[in-house]
């Protein structure tokens, strides 16, 4: 016991170099700067092997960030325990203003030993595919936005109002081609930004194709399934809370769900003063604003349209339980609220926060193995 030796390395990733520190073993182990390591694999495995070879056990760790999970799997891959580390959850002295790389290596390999970081879930290659695939879908919707507001405004601008309620139907569309304007160079202007939003358009609706056409093959496919079955869930919102989420059943109850995803209040207090705010917005935020716009559609009365029939057909009884006492739970929650004179956007909020807890449910009961 007394020759043996463990390490903590804090890394520094990069896009070309990555800064390395290492803390030895107890309170007053030594903390030393490694140096900057070529970012590749083959240097990094290198550097590894060397740091590994002097201590009986190593843990490494580095922030979540553009550079994915590769030198995680690496890590990994060699034997050794690896943390990536969540950023935003990072403990920093709120005095100290100078960041460096081998200052931020060196404070990571303190936490790392002091026990200070919190970790992200990492997820399988298939998993990361999917969640790729899924954020383009977002991206794309995202371009798709700012075509037609760009639209919309030159429309404005030139005083041309769209005399009906609903735009960017068929209807809408051809009422732009219909318009006219004096200089040649005002039609011109029109023409490319609705050939812009097309191609947008068609974009969104091939990654969607591709989207359901990759799902069924997915390892968590079944929970995707049964997640559709709640009012509101479509494929969308299914498959993003899926591949955001992860693995659900890291999370003990619904409350630490839906703190995850930053839809509890947050809170001040002090002695016995109590003060509760906004909610946190911690966590991931694609999900929160899909659950957030999912809630509108329980500002109708609880029923099962046909659409919703089908899926229903699709899953366990437990599930079609789940999802109706979700819709007439929420209905009233939400005509309650409203009855109190809240507003629309907090009673959402509301109603999203006990929506993700229906689909921590749910998700649980598709992971139970079927007799």
């Amino acid at each position: 016991m007394a020759h043996y030796r463990e390490a903590f390395v804090g890394i520094d990733v990069a896009k070309l170099k990555n800064a390395i520190a290492v803390a030895e073993f107890g309170r007053d182990g030594e903390i030393r700067y490694f140096g900057e390591v070529e970012a590749s694999d083959v240097s990094m495995r290198r550097v590894i092997q060397r740091i590994a070879a002097k201590f009986d056990r190593v843990h490494f760790c580095y922030e979540a960030g553009p550079t994915g999970y590769g030198l995680y799997r690496l890590i990994k891959a060699l034997g050794h325990e690896c943390m990536v580390v969540a950023p935003s959850l990072i403990p920093r002295k709120p005095g100290d203003r100078v960041k460096t790389n081998r200052r931020d290596a060196v404070a990571l390999a303190r936490l790392l030993r002091a026990g200070e970081l919190t970790a992200v879930w990492i997820p399988d290659e298939g998993h990361e595919a999917m969640r790729d695939l899924l954020r383009a879908r977002t991206a794309a919707v995202e371009t798709l936005r700012v075509h037609r507001q760009q639209i919309s405004a030159f429309m404005l601008k030139h005083g041309r109002i769209y005399p009906r309620k609903r735009g960017w139907t068929m209807r809408y569309l051809i009422w732009l081609q219909e318009q006219h304007f004096d200089h040649p160079a005002h039609q011109i202007a029109l023409q490319e930004m609705v050939d812009a939003a097309r191609v947008s358009r068609e974009r969104v609706d091939r990654l969607e194709k591709v989207i359901e056409e990759f799902v069924p093959n997915w390892s968590l496919a079944p929970i995707v399934q049964a997640l559709q079955a709640l009012r509101g869930v479509d494929l969308v919102v299914a498959v993003t809370f899926a591949t955001e989420i992860g693995d659900v059943s890291r999370f003990e109850s619904p409350r630490q769900l839906m703190g995850y995803l930053g839809l509890v209040p947050g809170e001040r207090s002090t002695g016995e003063t109590t003060k509760r705010g906004g909610i946190t917005k911690a966590g991931n935020s694609r999900v929160r604003s899909q659950l957030v716009e999912s809630a509108w559609t329980y500002r109708f009365p609880p029923r099962i349209g046909s659409k919703k029939l089908y899926k229903l057909e699709k899953v366990p009884s437990s599930v079609r339980e789940i999802a109706w006492k979700a819709q007439t739970r929420l209905s009233a929650r939400y005509r309650l609220l409203t009855s109190r004179g809240k507003k629309s956007t907090v009673v959402c909020t509301a109603i999203a926060r006990e929506l993700a807890g229906f689909m921590w449910a749910v998700s649980k009961e598709a992971l139970q193995p079927r007799l």
